[in-house]
């Protein structure tokens, strides 16, 4: 093989190389038959948030969820929290970011007090022109992670 053909071939298989193993997947693609997959430590289910209570950075008890609002994209957009009602009465819904909550020891944390959410603008579940938000959610109290 003479210099020339040698020197391409080489050429050919360095520039090669990089796009073989860009066609890899950086991680193993695995079908849930194939390997039981697992809940992630970052991750909640919506039904054990929902119900769940939710502290103050003091550990004062300022409300629960209500429920999740989800947007077109599949995503959480909102948090609404249910503040100052006993037994369903007298309190109202705030919507907070789901980024403002914190998971602490197995709880939800926000860095809001509960007079800072009561002068939040009330947040309604219910869309007053289509008509969407009657059905109930599955509401399920008690602690973060606790099984059913």
């Amino acid at each position: 093989m003479s210099k020339k053909t040698y020197a391409i071939a080489l050429a050919a298989l360095l520039g090669t190389t990089p796009i073989a193993f860009a066609a890899q997947p950086a991680h193993p693609v695995t079908t849930p038959a194939a390997e039981d997959a697992f809940i992630q430590p970052d991750q909640i289910r919506a039904s054990k948030m929902i119900g769940s209570r939710v502290y103050d950075i003091q550990n004062r008890n300022i409300g629960k969820v209500q429920d999740l609002v989800l947007g077109r994209d599949g995503k959480i957009d909102l948090v609404v929290v249910d503040v100052g009602s006993f037994l369903r009465m007298g309190g109202k819904n705030v919507a907070v970011k789901p980024t403002d909550i914190k998971t602490d020891n197995n709880r939800l944390t926000l860095d809001l007090t509960k007079e800072q959410l009561q002068q939040m603008a009330n947040y309604h579940l219910r869309d007053r022109n289509t008509g969407s938000g009657t059905s109930p959610s599955p509401v399920h109290g008690g602690r973060l992670g606790a099984g059913r």
